[in-house]
Parts: C-alpha cells; structure tokens; sequence
C-alpha cells in the first residue's frame, strides 16, 4: 500500500525550475545606481549623511557614511532602512503612529519612528530599504527618494 501511494504522490510533488517562482532582488548594479543618485542629491542639498540599503529581511547591502556626519547617523540609517524594508512602508509612518498616541508599536521588533527610510518597491515586490541619516529628517527622505526614483528609471 505504501510503495503504490509513493509511486502515485512522488510524480505529483515533483516540481520543475519552471514551477518556482522568480524573484526581483536589488544586485550591485541597482545598488550602484541608487548610491550615487543619493549622494548626487545629499551634494546638491549641501548635506553630509549616512546612507543605507538592505534587502527585504533587513540585512546590510550597503553602507556608507560621510566624512562629516555624525557617528549617530551609523545606527540611525540602518535603522530606518531595516524598518521601511521590514513593514514595507516609510519610517515616518512610524513616526506619525507614535505622534498619534500609539506608543505601544515601539515594541514591534525594527520599528523605528523616525523620518528618512523608504522601502524600495519594484512591480509591488518590496526589495528592501534604503535611507539616509544626519540631515533633517525630511531631508534624508529626500536623499532617500532620489536613489529609489534612480532605480526605477533605469
């Protein structure tokens, strides 16, 4: 009985390289594009930021920190990068849950309210984050935006 319901199921549960999904994901050229639009905007505002991207488990892809920017900005990027990545949405909706009153989503793990993290979305797919730290916090969105906007010209 088992070796006939094995010789019927193991056809079936076989699976083909056509069968599985394909995946979007950032690769060193996107990054590349995304960093120098960054920086690009960070010189033409006349500001010196950190700058981070992770992949859509939070995981570090790139890092980068001005001369003149704060040691703060180190953590403060990162963690913005992870929450936009992580929730799929800015880091300042964060920021806006916990002006509403809502403080008790600072226990979710990685949310961070604080401006200047967006996540990176191609065709609905969230590739991960990207944010900028060590200017004022619409400002970093800025910096933010430009590499995203970059990336989706391409």
């Amino acid at each position: 009985m088992v070796k006939i319901l094995a010789a019927i199921l193991i056809p079936a549960m076989t699976v083909s390289a056509a069968d599985l999904p394909s995946r979007k994901y950032l690769n060193l050229a996107a990054i590349k594009t995304m960093v120098a639009a960054s920086e690009a905007k960070a010189k033409e505002l006349n500001v010196e930021v950190t700058i981070c991207i992770v992949d859509p488990s939070g995981n570090l892809l790139f890092f980068e920190k001005a001369d003149g920017a704060s040691f703060n900005t180190i953590e403060f990027a990162q963690k913005k990068a992870r929450h936009a990545a992580l929730y799929g949405s800015p880091s300042k909706d964060a920021a806006d849950t916990v002006k509403k009153g809502s403080v008790e989503a600072m226990a979710f793990p990685s949310f961070f309210p604080n401006q200047g993290g967006l996540p990176i979305r191609v065709d609905g797919q969230v590739l991960g984050g990207i944010a900028a730290s060590g200017a004022k916090s619409e400002i970093d969105e800025q910096v933010a935006q430009a590499g995203i906007d970059a990336l989706l010209k391409k």
